[in-house]
């Protein structure tokens, strides 16, 4: 790959950690709370789109639809969720080690996700992965989400360089790949995150069966450029 990358931009979500297992988990807890109902169903109604992925009244409209809902339990399900949504994560396979000898290349690094720069913080802490990053990117900051071509500009501006310069690593092919494609990044697609929208279709320059993968394209990009100098 004959481009000189200068700084790799990673969406977080199933990207660095499974957070849809983690959601999954909290689902479960609080269907062991109420002693009924059905936990795939419930996070059916995180992944609806409208409310938000991790807005609240998901859990309210579900209570409702299936005629479980008190406010003492929607004010405990509410608890149970926050707190188990972040008990239950777990960072995929290599990721501290991608990160860390990224970092000692000299890469810049980028978060770039749709969470609310609350939650995203949280989510981090948690990983304690947070101190890698160079810039942190999120929803509220930007005022805008994936696949808005605004919130790829506003961290490559943040980072002070081009799109060809930038690989952009995330699971979602619509939210993440294409857009990032689109406007000239090098895009590897985290096939091994996207539990809802796997293809084998995807138009990314690389597909990733694991994180450590972005080792190989950063370091043969740095080994062919040091060749020509």
């Amino acid at each position: 790959m004959e481009r000189s990358i200068k700084a790799v931009l990673f969406d977080m979500d199933n990207t660095l950690f499974d957070f849809l297992e983690a959601k999954l988990t909290a689902c479960k807890r609080m269907v062991e709370h109420l002693g009924g109902g059905d936990p795939e169903d419930m996070l059916g109604y995180f992944l609806r789109g409208t409310p938000g992925f991790e807005d609240l009244e998901n859990i309210r409209d579900y209570l409702l639809d299936n005629e479980l809902y008190s406010q003492e339990d929607y004010e405990v399900c509410c608890r149970i969720y926050e707190t188990i949504k972040l008990e239950a994560l777990v960072l995929y396979p290599g990721v501290k080690q991608t990160l860390e000898i990224l970092k000692e290349q000299r890469i810049s690094l980028a978060l770039v996700t749709d969470a609310h720069s609350n939650n995203a913080m949280k989510r981090l802490e948690r990983m304690q992965i947070k101190e890698y990053f160079d810039i942190i990117v999120t929803n509220d900051m930007t005022g805008a989400k994936k696949p808005d071509h605004k919130v790829f500009y506003f961290a490559l501006d943040l980072l002070d360089i081009c799109p060809q310069q930038a690989l952009f690593v995330g699971d979602s092919p619509g939210r993440d790949i294409e857009p990032a494609r689109i406007i000239g990044m090098v895009t590897a697609y985290a096939a091994y995150g996207d539990r809802r929208h796997y293809s084998d279709n995807v138009e990314a320059d690389i597909v990733l069966s694991g994180i450590t993968e972005v080792l190989d394209i950063v370091l043969e990009n740095k080994k062919i450029e040091e060749n020509v100098k």
